[in-house]
Protein backbone atom coordinates (compact mmCIF):
# COMPACT_ATOMS: atom_id res chain seq x y z
CA UNK A 1 0.00 0.00 0.00
CA UNK A 2 0.96 3.65 -0.41
CA UNK A 3 -0.03 6.93 1.19
CA UNK A 4 -2.58 7.33 -1.56
CA UNK A 5 -4.00 3.88 -0.74
CA UNK A 6 -4.23 4.86 2.94
CA UNK A 7 -6.32 7.87 1.96
CA UNK A 8 -8.51 5.66 -0.23
CA UNK A 9 -9.15 3.28 2.66
CA UNK A 10 -10.15 6.20 4.86
CA UNK A 11 -12.54 7.40 2.17
CA UNK A 12 -14.03 3.92 1.75
CA UNK A 13 -14.62 3.55 5.50
CA UNK A 14 -16.55 6.83 5.54
CA UNK A 15 -18.46 5.82 2.40
CA UNK A 16 -19.60 2.65 4.18
CA UNK A 17 -21.02 4.74 7.02
CA UNK A 18 -22.66 7.17 4.62
CA UNK A 19 -24.37 4.25 2.85
CA UNK A 20 -26.46 3.68 5.98
CA UNK A 21 -27.38 7.27 6.77
CA UNK A 22 -31.15 7.63 7.06
CA UNK A 23 -31.75 3.86 7.00
CA UNK A 24 -32.73 1.41 9.72
CA UNK A 25 -29.69 0.63 11.81
CA UNK A 26 -28.19 4.04 11.17
CA UNK A 27 -27.00 6.34 13.91
CA UNK A 28 -29.20 9.39 13.59
CA UNK A 29 -32.55 10.69 12.49
CA UNK A 30 -30.85 13.81 11.05
CA UNK A 31 -29.12 12.67 7.83
CA UNK A 32 -27.18 15.93 7.39
CA UNK A 33 -25.68 15.72 10.87
CA UNK A 34 -24.86 12.04 10.38
CA UNK A 35 -23.04 12.79 7.12
CA UNK A 36 -21.05 15.60 8.71
CA UNK A 37 -20.15 13.35 11.63
CA UNK A 38 -19.01 10.50 9.36
CA UNK A 39 -16.82 12.72 7.20
CA UNK A 40 -15.05 14.02 10.30
CA UNK A 41 -13.71 10.48 10.84
CA UNK A 42 -11.93 10.21 7.50
CA UNK A 43 -8.54 11.56 8.68
CA UNK A 44 -8.61 9.12 11.59
CA UNK A 45 -9.35 6.10 9.42
CA UNK A 46 -6.62 7.21 7.00
CA UNK A 47 -4.15 7.47 9.88
CA UNK A 48 -5.10 3.96 11.03
CA UNK A 49 -4.40 2.55 7.58
CA UNK A 50 -1.05 4.36 7.51
CA UNK A 51 -0.12 3.06 10.97
CA UNK A 52 -0.89 -0.52 9.96
CA UNK A 53 1.01 -0.21 6.67
CA UNK A 54 4.03 1.22 8.50
CA UNK A 55 3.97 -1.39 11.29
CA UNK A 56 3.32 -4.38 9.02
CA UNK A 57 2.01 -6.81 11.65
CA UNK A 58 -0.91 -7.05 14.11
CA UNK A 59 1.26 -6.22 17.11
CA UNK A 60 0.63 -4.80 20.55
CA UNK A 61 2.35 -1.60 19.48
CA UNK A 62 -0.03 -1.20 16.55
CA UNK A 63 -3.04 -1.89 18.80
CA UNK A 64 -1.92 0.87 21.16
CA UNK A 65 -1.41 3.28 18.27
CA UNK A 66 -4.83 2.47 16.80
CA UNK A 67 -6.44 3.11 20.16
CA UNK A 68 -4.82 6.53 20.41
CA UNK A 69 -5.82 7.43 16.86
CA UNK A 70 -9.36 6.20 17.48
CA UNK A 71 -9.79 8.34 20.58
CA UNK A 72 -8.49 11.39 18.71
CA UNK A 73 -10.93 10.64 15.87
CA UNK A 74 -13.77 10.39 18.38
CA UNK A 75 -12.90 13.84 19.74
CA UNK A 76 -12.80 15.29 16.23
CA UNK A 77 -16.19 13.76 15.47
CA UNK A 78 -17.65 15.17 18.69
CA UNK A 79 -16.46 18.65 17.75
CA UNK A 80 -17.92 18.26 14.27
CA UNK A 81 -21.40 17.22 15.39
CA UNK A 82 -21.73 19.29 18.55
CA UNK A 83 -20.94 16.49 20.96
CA UNK A 84 -23.50 14.00 19.66
CA UNK A 85 -20.79 11.56 18.43
CA UNK A 86 -23.31 10.07 16.02
CA UNK A 87 -21.02 7.27 14.82
CA UNK A 88 -19.41 6.50 18.16
CA UNK A 89 -19.84 2.74 18.00
CA UNK A 90 -18.53 2.45 14.45
CA UNK A 91 -14.98 3.68 15.09
CA UNK A 92 -13.91 0.48 16.85
CA UNK A 93 -14.95 -2.14 14.25
CA UNK A 94 -14.22 -0.04 11.16
CA UNK A 95 -10.87 1.14 12.52
CA UNK A 96 -9.71 -2.40 13.19
CA UNK A 97 -10.87 -3.57 9.76
CA UNK A 98 -9.17 -0.63 8.05
CA UNK A 99 -5.98 -1.74 9.77
CA UNK A 100 -6.57 -5.39 8.87
CA UNK A 101 -7.05 -4.46 5.23
CA UNK A 102 -3.88 -2.36 5.24
CA UNK A 103 -1.90 -5.24 6.75
CA UNK A 104 -2.92 -7.59 3.93
CA UNK A 105 -3.76 -5.61 0.79
CA UNK A 106 -5.51 -7.92 -1.63
CA UNK A 107 -5.93 -10.58 1.05
CA UNK A 108 -9.72 -10.44 0.93
CA UNK A 109 -12.37 -9.85 3.61
CA UNK A 110 -11.67 -13.06 5.55
CA UNK A 111 -7.98 -12.26 5.95
CA UNK A 112 -8.70 -8.65 6.90
CA UNK A 113 -11.20 -9.82 9.55
CA UNK A 114 -8.74 -12.40 10.88
CA UNK A 115 -5.96 -9.82 11.28
CA UNK A 116 -8.36 -7.30 12.79
CA UNK A 117 -9.42 -9.95 15.30
CA UNK A 118 -5.79 -10.53 16.26
CA UNK A 119 -5.38 -6.81 16.86
CA UNK A 120 -8.55 -6.68 18.96
CA UNK A 121 -7.22 -9.37 21.28
CA UNK A 122 -4.28 -7.19 22.31
CA UNK A 123 -4.91 -4.93 25.32
CA UNK A 124 -5.17 -1.19 24.73
CA UNK A 125 -3.03 0.47 27.42
CA UNK A 126 -4.69 3.83 26.85
CA UNK A 127 -8.30 2.64 27.05
CA UNK A 128 -10.52 4.47 29.59
CA UNK A 129 -11.00 2.51 32.78
CA UNK A 130 -14.65 3.48 33.05
CA UNK A 131 -16.78 0.89 31.19
CA UNK A 132 -18.87 2.07 28.26
CA UNK A 133 -22.64 1.40 28.21
CA UNK A 134 -21.99 -1.41 25.71
CA UNK A 135 -19.36 -3.13 27.84
CA UNK A 136 -21.59 -2.75 30.90
CA UNK A 137 -24.38 -4.56 29.04
CA UNK A 138 -21.92 -7.24 27.95
CA UNK A 139 -20.99 -7.87 31.57
CA UNK A 140 -24.58 -7.81 32.78
CA UNK A 141 -26.18 -10.00 30.11
CA UNK A 142 -23.26 -11.98 28.71
CA UNK A 143 -23.53 -10.43 25.24
CA UNK A 144 -20.34 -10.41 23.21
CA UNK A 145 -20.64 -6.73 22.43
CA UNK A 146 -18.45 -4.90 19.94
CA UNK A 147 -15.22 -6.00 21.61
CA UNK A 148 -16.26 -9.64 21.76
CA UNK A 149 -17.31 -9.59 18.11
CA UNK A 150 -13.97 -8.10 17.10
CA UNK A 151 -11.92 -10.54 19.19
CA UNK A 152 -13.82 -13.44 17.59
CA UNK A 153 -12.84 -12.23 14.11
CA UNK A 154 -16.12 -10.43 13.31
CA UNK A 155 -18.49 -13.40 12.83
CA UNK A 156 -21.51 -11.17 12.19
CA UNK A 157 -19.62 -9.14 9.61
CA UNK A 158 -18.92 -12.38 7.78
CA UNK A 159 -22.62 -13.26 8.17
CA UNK A 160 -23.57 -9.93 6.59
CA UNK A 161 -21.19 -10.58 3.68
CA UNK A 162 -22.82 -13.95 3.03
CA UNK A 163 -26.31 -12.47 3.26
CA UNK A 164 -25.40 -9.72 0.79
CA UNK A 165 -23.98 -12.23 -1.68
CA UNK A 166 -27.01 -14.53 -1.43
CA UNK A 167 -29.56 -11.73 -1.78
CA UNK A 168 -27.82 -10.41 -4.88
CA UNK A 169 -27.58 -13.91 -6.34
CA UNK A 170 -31.33 -14.29 -5.76
CA UNK A 171 -31.93 -11.18 -7.86
CA UNK A 172 -32.38 -8.52 -5.18
CA UNK A 173 -31.50 -4.95 -6.05
CA UNK A 174 -28.78 -3.35 -3.93
CA UNK A 175 -31.07 -1.54 -1.43
CA UNK A 176 -33.05 -4.75 -0.85
CA UNK A 177 -29.85 -6.81 -0.54
CA UNK A 178 -28.51 -4.43 2.10
CA UNK A 179 -31.80 -4.49 4.01
CA UNK A 180 -31.81 -8.29 3.95
CA UNK A 181 -28.25 -8.36 5.29
CA UNK A 182 -29.11 -5.85 8.01
CA UNK A 183 -32.18 -7.85 9.10
CA UNK A 184 -30.17 -11.08 9.08
CA UNK A 185 -27.68 -9.52 11.49
CA UNK A 186 -30.43 -7.96 13.63
CA UNK A 187 -32.10 -11.35 14.02
CA UNK A 188 -28.93 -12.90 15.43
CA UNK A 189 -26.76 -10.22 17.03
CA UNK A 190 -27.12 -9.61 20.75
CA UNK A 191 -26.96 -5.88 20.16
CA UNK A 192 -26.02 -4.05 23.36
CA UNK A 193 -27.90 -0.91 22.25
CA UNK A 194 -31.40 -2.38 22.65
CA UNK A 195 -30.19 -4.20 25.78
CA UNK A 196 -29.16 -0.89 27.28
CA UNK A 197 -32.44 0.78 26.32
CA UNK A 198 -34.94 -1.92 27.29
CA UNK A 199 -33.12 -5.00 28.54
CA UNK A 200 -33.68 -8.52 27.15
CA UNK A 201 -37.28 -7.71 26.19
CA UNK A 202 -36.09 -4.89 23.94
CA UNK A 203 -33.50 -7.12 22.29
CA UNK A 204 -36.15 -9.81 21.69
CA UNK A 205 -38.38 -7.22 20.05
CA UNK A 206 -35.59 -6.30 17.63
CA UNK A 207 -34.69 -9.91 16.87
CA UNK A 208 -38.27 -11.17 16.53
CA UNK A 209 -39.21 -8.21 14.36
CA UNK A 210 -36.26 -8.80 12.05
CA UNK A 211 -37.20 -12.47 11.72
CA UNK A 212 -40.79 -11.51 10.90
CA UNK A 213 -39.68 -9.15 8.13
CA UNK A 214 -37.37 -11.82 6.69
CA UNK A 215 -40.27 -14.29 6.77
CA UNK A 216 -42.53 -11.83 4.95
CA UNK A 217 -45.06 -11.50 7.77
CA UNK A 218 -44.17 -7.92 8.73
CA UNK A 219 -43.42 -4.89 6.57
CA UNK A 220 -40.01 -3.28 7.10
CA UNK A 221 -41.62 0.13 7.58
CA UNK A 222 -43.84 -1.23 10.35
CA UNK A 223 -40.84 -2.70 12.19
CA UNK A 224 -38.91 0.54 11.78
CA UNK A 225 -41.82 2.57 13.20
CA UNK A 226 -42.21 0.19 16.15
CA UNK A 227 -38.54 0.32 17.06
CA UNK A 228 -38.34 4.08 16.72
CA UNK A 229 -41.43 4.49 18.91
CA UNK A 230 -39.72 2.53 21.68
CA UNK A 231 -36.35 4.16 21.16
CA UNK A 232 -34.81 0.88 20.10
CA UNK A 233 -32.03 1.60 17.63
CA UNK A 234 -30.07 -1.43 16.36
CA UNK A 235 -26.91 0.61 15.92
CA UNK A 236 -24.65 -2.37 16.46
CA UNK A 237 -26.28 -4.17 13.54
CA UNK A 238 -25.88 -1.06 11.39
CA UNK A 239 -22.18 -0.90 12.24
CA UNK A 240 -21.81 -4.57 11.28
CA UNK A 241 -23.37 -3.88 7.88
CA UNK A 242 -21.16 -0.81 7.38
CA UNK A 243 -18.12 -2.97 8.15
CA UNK A 244 -19.25 -5.57 5.60
CA UNK A 245 -19.76 -2.91 2.93
CA UNK A 246 -16.31 -1.51 3.68
CA UNK A 247 -14.66 -4.93 3.29
CA UNK A 248 -16.48 -5.55 0.02
CA UNK A 249 -15.48 -2.17 -1.37
CA UNK A 250 -11.89 -2.48 -0.21
CA UNK A 251 -11.59 -5.98 -1.62
CA UNK A 252 -12.80 -4.82 -5.04
CA UNK A 253 -10.27 -1.97 -5.03
CA UNK A 254 -7.41 -4.48 -5.13
CA UNK A 255 -8.82 -6.57 -8.00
Amino acid sequence: MTIRADEEQGRRAVAALLALVGQAGGDAADPAAARWSARALEPGFTAMAAAARRTGEPSRALRAELGAIGRAAERTMARADGGASLHHGAVWPLGLLVAGTALAPGGGPEEAARLAGQLARHPDPGAPRRPSPGSAMSQRYGAAGAKGEARAGFPHVRMALRALAKARADGAREPEARLTALLTVMASLRDTGPLHTAGPAGLREVQDGALAVLAGTLAPAVLDARLRARGLRPRGSGHVLAAALFLEDSDSSFM
